[in-house]
């Protein structure tokens, strides 16, 4: 049986998710607004919660139908193949988005499709379960998606400890691909906080597999196959890179948080932390790479000024000591980026991170 499945991510990164699904070979890949979709089976939904780093969460989309109200929503949805997937008493929520139809009202519809899940096979309604139903009703069309993945995507299950404002590991993944990282080079992040965009870069570089180390809503479902699945879990692909991965920051909890975490992730042969301001940064390694950093922002009316010093500083740290590297900078404001004076190519559109609109500025080798 083939269905769609809808990977999401970020609004402004949905062609980068799209290049990545193609190349771990998903069929029927098409970049829509909010993510991409392919189409497959079961196997393919583990595959995606397994395999790809760019997506935040995986909807499988079950059914899909015209409904004009509330009444035809709720006969309708008792149709839908809800014993395929679910036991019969299983935990579950509804969230419902209504938009440009007939059927306007989002919990009215949220309050029929729990009914008619409950009443065709005892499913119970909870605000705490980790399986959800998610249904959008768009111009008289009633998708309905379950959520696959259950925690969002990006907790791998390694990092216990993060710093103030941490980039997620999904956004870190698709602005190193961004950036023109393949898995080939060495990347350092001078401002490295929790270790994301070192742990990251080295996972992709050892051919980890990003879900390796969680657990997710599919395992919960009546279609899940466990040998299969531990089968697919467990192929081995790790490779070992003949080049490390380096973060520092000024912040020794920061740095001692970075290498635990690496040691959770099993990347910890290949990644070094140390404690350094931005004028005592040099390159970590012989070899050029990427330098990525995720500096502070500032979300008040004065923070540019008083952060000004900062990307100055860094700006000419970087074009004094960094020949050969290329760099990746992410921020808020295009004044902050261009007090560094780096030759930055023309940017992309914002991304949505953490309620900020962010761009990732980079650079050519620095000659």
């Amino acid at each position: 049986m083939s269905f769609e499945i809808f990977l999401a991510t970020s609004p402004g990164l949905e062609g980068l998710l799209y290049d990545e699904v193609r190349s771990k070979g998903f069929n029927q890949a098409k970049a829509i607004a909010g993510g991409v979709t392919i189409m497959g089976g079961w196997p393919e939904v583990w595959r995606a919660n397994l395999w790809v780093r760019g997506a935040s969460r995986v909807l499988a989309r079950i059914d899909s139908f015209k409904v004009l109200h509330l009444a035809q929503l709720d006969k309708r949805a008792r149709e839908t193949p809800w014993g395929d997937i679910f036991y019969p008493g299983t935990p579950f929520r509804v969230e419902v988005s209504c938009s440009k139809s007939r059927i306007y009202h989002d919990g009215a519809a949220a309050e029929r499709i729990e009914r008619a899940m409950t009443e065709t096979l005892k499913l119970k309604p909870s605000q705490d379960a980790e399986i959800t139903v998610m249904v959008r009703i768009h111009q008289d069309i009633c998708t309905i998606s379950v959520d696959t993945s259950g925690e969002l995507l990006h907790k791998r299950g390694f990092k216990e400890s993060v710093n103030k404002a941490p980039m997620r590991e999904n956004m870190a993944a698709l602005f190193l691909q961004q950036c023109g990282y393949k898995g080939t080079e060495p990347v350092f992040d001078p401002m490295c906080g929790s270790g994301t965009f070192v742990i990251e870069a080295a996972e992709i570089a050892m051919r980890l597999n990003p879900g390796r180390a969680r657990h997710f809503a599919f395992e919960q479902f009546l279609n899940f196959d466990l040998v299969a699945w531990e089968k697919m879990r467990n192929v081995e692909r790790k490779c070992s890179p003949d080049f490390h991965f380096y973060g520092s920051d000024r912040d020794e909890g920061a740095v001692r948080m970075s290498g635990e975490n690496a040691a959770r992730a099993g990347v910890e042969k290949f990644t070094e932390f140390q404690q350094r301001t931005i004028s005592d940064i040099t390159p970590p390694t012989s070899v050029p790479g990427l330098v990525i950093i995720n500096p502070p922002y500032g979300t008040r009316i004065g923070d540019k000024k008083q952060l000004m010093p900062l990307y100055q500083t860094l700006g000419k740290v970087l074009r004094a000591r960094f020949s050969g590297w290329r760099i990746g900078l992410i921020t808020t404001d295009t004044a902050l980026a261009k007090a560094t004076s780096l030759p930055f190519v023309p940017t992309t559109e914002p991304v949505q991170h953490g309620g900020l609109r962010v761009n990732l500025f980079r650079t050519e080798s620095l000659t």
